[in-house]
């Protein structure tokens, strides 16, 4: 059996509504039983539970995340009592989107009353996505007459995009639709997103690699749409134009564990398969390790820029350059860097700039 829980999230009058309903419809056509966990604010509000009725805007938050976690826990409860062995939970908005309501303080206040991180929330997701609100490139269909609950201005509402999309930052698949096409269009953006990472749109990925100077470090941590994270990544023993490996992503005391295995098409194009392990089976398949490959230990930053999803990977034995890399739908999508950024140049197909080459040993070494 396999159960995903993927969240749904974006900006007021985003689309959110319309694609709930279209991925019911497309995933059940592809033999998903789709699960939907309703938004937790609205039921919430409609019963009369709201941060004006509350004591403050953080009791009424600390009621929303508990019944939100309850409410997940529930549905992944009754999904593996399920025949089918295709699962997706869709979420309604996850829980980092209540960080846009509440302040640092109140956020980290809620947080050490439910026992839990902020990178644990983000990560027990395995996938999320995002829609850009209509204020943010489509404002002549930015509206609130379909939802009664909506207040915001324009202006408003980009600054709450803003926020949403900070919150999900470093999360390891988080992608943004933004409103570059028309709505149907973005729409199928969306639903090519979600079948990708389910495994059943085309296998193949594009995924471009950079050289850039070594980035402020500074400017980087200052960014709410900036989000560190440490790997450490382990190459098992694979074929010829295969990759296999297993990777500890940490975030503070926080570590999730992945399993990837890769072939490469071409210079620009690969195919990825990639799955949650936990810290047992990850410290198993150890012992599978490449010997002719070192560790790779290395510092990555998220940033999400005009709707571009950038890793930036910081090497202890780079002292000058980084290497940037972004995913795209396709080899034709521009790629715009922020201009903090100075790119060297491009060095995707290069091997050179492989992980995988980066890690080999001198020819004699033994660790």
């Amino acid at each position: 059996m396999s159960i995903r829980k993927i969240v749904v999230t974006g900006g007021p009058c985003g689309g959110k509504t319309t694609a709930l309903s279209r991925i019911q419809r497309d995933l059940s056509h592809l033999g998903y039983t789709v699960l939907i966990v309703p938004e937790t604010a609205t039921s919430l509000i409609s019963g009369g539970v709201a941060p004006w009725t509350c004591g403050t805007n953080e009791d009424y938050q600390r009621c929303q995340m508990q019944l939100q976690l309850e409410k997940e826990r529930v549905f992944m409860q009754a999904a593996a009592t399920m025949a089918n062995e295709k699962i997706v939970i869709v979420c309604d908005r996850g829980q980092l989107d209540n960080k846009a309501y509440m302040t640092d303080e109140e956020f980290l206040h809620v947080l050490n009353d439910l026992g839990t991180t902020e990178t644990e929330l983000r990560d027990n997701y395995d996938a999320v996505f995002h829609l850009v609100t209509a204020a943010k490139g489509a404002e002549e269909f930015y509206s609130l007459e379909n939802n009664g609950a909506r207040y915001e201005s324009v202006e408003e509402a980009a600054a709450l995009d803003d926020k949403f999309i900070a919150a999900w930052t470093g999360h390891p698949h988080f992608r943004v639709i933004d409103n570059s096409s028309d709505f149907e269009g973005k729409m199928r953006s969306l639903m090519h997103e979600i079948t990708y990472f389910l495994g059943d749109a085309s296998p193949f990925e594009i995924e471009r690699k950079f050289l850039v100077r070594y980035p402020n470090i500074e400017w980087l941590e200052s960014l709410p749409n900036c989000t560190r994270v440490e790997i450490e990544q382990t190459y098992l023993r694979s074929k010829p134009n295969e990759e296999t490996r297993i990777r500890r992503r940490s975030s503070g005391n926080h570590s999730m564990y992945y399993y990837t295995h890769k072939r490469i098409v071409n210079n620009r194009k690969l195919m990825r398969t990639q799955r949650r392990i936990s810290a047992q089976e990850y410290d198993a398949l150890l012992a599978q390790a490449d010997p002719d490959l070192r560790q790779i230990t290395k510092t990555r930053y998220c940033l999400t820029y005009q709707s571009q999803y950038f890793e930036i990977d910081l090497f202890p034995c780079w002292n000058d350059q980084a290497m940037v890399e972004i995913e795209l739908a396709d080899d034709q999508t521009p790629v715009s860097f922020p201009p903090q950024l100075e790119v060297i140049r491009e060095v995707t197909g290069d091997p050179t700039y492989r992980n995988a080459v980066i890690a080999s040993k001198p020819r004699g070494a033994t660790h």
